[in-house]
């Protein structure tokens, strides 16, 4: 949103130019809301300590990994998401997956495994692009052999050929939308378990760079708004696919800084809408891709110790706003928790974080030294040293060969 009067600390808050729309009564309403929680922190907390309750969101994530109450019904076709969602915020928190339960994960993802290939989302569903890859990163985070065995490679590798299209991109599922999410969780399942061929994304690469509209961002297909769901998708693809170049990197690197929002802190994920936690990972998860993209390319500009956006903005957005006082986390205040953005409100958090690896890892860790979080991987949102287990594991075995008429379809 254009125009904004400087607020407290810095702060920038949003004026309409006299002219009042939903839009903009929306925004004042959670900018007033954000200011009430910022204004009452400081106020009942003099030495200023943002913490995690790291404690209260063990306790809420664990409790979900073994009973879901009827709320979650909605869900039963997402059921490897929910999976994959607490055993990557556990991972984040450091919190160690006792055998059983990961043994049991990993039998319960079996059960979702479809004979075509693929993982559906729950027992006996159809098989569907966003639970497998879902189910092949929550198999990954566990990471033994009981869990890389559950993964029929063949069969997957069959399923993601008989999804793509002439023109590069995927179905979503057999007889199912085409949309840059379907390509990305194409990309990312096959890098993990050494499925990925030339032929599988033969114009892939080029079909999500058409996606890129005049914004800068990406939208969910060619001509589309630019969202920061898609985006991180697109990007995340391409990096996989080593095919950044195809983008106009300067372009998106300013639609995607223009969506924190100079008030909250937080990320938005399309022009004029809210500030949402989740998009703490799928917005911000962008700038260290970019970051590398363009530092490819001997960008002289870039820091080597922090990311294109304000990282400390971000963190006490998170740290302040979205952490319910009972454990787990949330979108903006007066929102419920859920397994969903408790995972990408922490993503996030361990983004604003952690700068590079290696030599160059840098730490931002706002508040309490206990407020930092593992380490996530910005292409597959998974722990570094998990992405390399996985790839290690599959690189042992071949690329499964196809029979014609698979590879055909």
């Amino acid at each position: 949103m254009a125009g904004a009067a400087p607020g407290p600390g810095g702060r920038r808050r949003l004026r309409d130019d006299g002219l009042r729309t939903c839009t903009s009564a929306e925004q004042s309403k959670v900018e007033d809301i954000v200011q009430e929680v910022y204004d009452a922190y400081r106020t009942n907390h003099h030495s200023s300590q943002y913490v995690l309750q790291r404690e209260k969101h063990f306790h809420y994530l664990k409790r979900g990994l073994r009973q879901l109450t009827e709320a979650y019904e909605c869900l039963d076709a997402s059921r490897p998401w929910l999976c994959y969602w607490i055993l990557h915020s556990l991972e984040l928190l450091d919190e160690p997956i006792p055998e059983s339960v990961a043994s049991d994960v990993c039998q319960f993802l079996r059960r979702c495994q479809s004979p075509q290939g693929g993982f559906g989302g729950g027992p006996g569903q159809h098989p569907h692009l966003a639970p497998t890859y879902a189910a092949v990163n929550a198999l990954c985070i566990i990471g033994t052999e009981e869990a890389f065995g559950i993964i029929d490679r063949k069969k997957l590798l069959e399923y993601l050929h008989s999804l793509k299209q002439p023109d590069g991109s995927f179905l979503m599922h057999v007889g199912g939308e085409v949309d840059v999410r379907s390509a990305y969780c194409a990309a990312s399942v096959a890098s993990l378990t050494n499925i990925l061929t030339p032929a599988l994304f033969a114009g892939t690469a080029e079909w999500i760079a058409r996606c890129q509209n005049w914004e800068g961002g990406i939208g969910g297909v060619p001509g589309m708004e630019a969202h920061g769901g898609y985006t991180f998708c697109g990007v995340a693809a391409l990096v996989i696919l080593k095919q950044e170049h195809l983008l106009n990197l300067r372009s998106l690197l300013h639609w995607v800084t223009g969506r924190q929002m100079r008030f909250e802190g937080g990320f938005q994920g399309r022009c004029n809408k809210l500030v949402d936690g989740c998009y703490s990972f799928w917005q911000a998860g962008l700038l260290p891709l970019l970051h590398r993209a363009l530092h490819a390319r001997g960008d002289p500009a870039l820091s080597m110790a922090h990311w294109m956006f304000d990282q400390l903005a971000l963190q006490e957005y998170i740290l302040l706003c979205c952490q319910c006082p009972a454990g787990g986390l949330l979108d903006k205040p007066g929102k419920s928790r859920d397994f969903y953005h408790t995972c990408y409100c922490l993503s996030g958090l361990a983004i604003a974080q952690h700068f590079g690896s290696g030599d160059l890892h840098n730490e931002v860790v706002l508040g309490i030294p206990e407020n930092c979080l593992q380490a996530t991987h910005p292409v597959y949102n998974i722990a570094p040293e998990k992405v390399a287990r996985a790839v290690m594991h599959f690189l042992q075995y071949p690329v499964p060969s196809l029979d014609p008429a698979s590879a055909a379809e």
